[in-house]
């Protein structure tokens, strides 16, 4: 084997929304987190849980994709390659890796997004509706004893 290989496969759920950036009238970059887990039991028997956080780059037609379908929390499918940036920062060098995407796949079925904002606009109008209402206490009455034979 001749070459070299850069490829990224990930599952993992969105941390925010997309994040979109036109730089002019045709191009743009869609940036937004996603986090994978793995969970295993170690040696004494305790179930441990770790999550990393990859930062996810896509641009024009499959950013806007992106921005339009996806929301925090959706679950995705991402191919791309690992990409190493370096910047000067006031004299200090920065680095950042990102995960550049070739596709997404996009794995929350329609019906879950659909049902999870229903749920929120209905969470929000009982907050909402909780909000103005305002609890009257029946009045008590002392009406002496009772004519109950016990």
């Amino acid at each position: 084997m001749n070459g070299t290989t850069n490829k990224v496969l990930l599952i993992g759920n969105l941390g925010d929304d997309v994040k979109l950036h036109h730089f002019d009238e045709q191009n743009c970059i869609g940036r937004f987190p996603i986090a994978t887990t793995e969970s295993y039991i170690s040696r004494t028997g305790e179930r441990i849980t770790e999550t990393e956080w990859h930062n996810i780059v896509t641009r024009n037609k499959l950013a806007e994709l992106c921005d339009r379908y996806l929301k925090k929390g959706d679950k995705v499918f991402v191919e791309g390659r690992i990409k190493t940036r370096k910047w000067d920062d006031n004299g200090q060098t920065r680095y950042t890796t990102e995960i550049v995407a070739n596709s997404i796949e996009f794995l929350t079925p329609k019906i879950d997004n659909e049902q999870r904002q229903a749920m929120q606009n209905d969470q929000n109008k009982v907050q909402q509706s909780q909000q103005n209402t305002t609890v009257i206490e029946p009045p008590f009455i002392d009406e002496g004893e009772d004519d109950l034979p016990f």
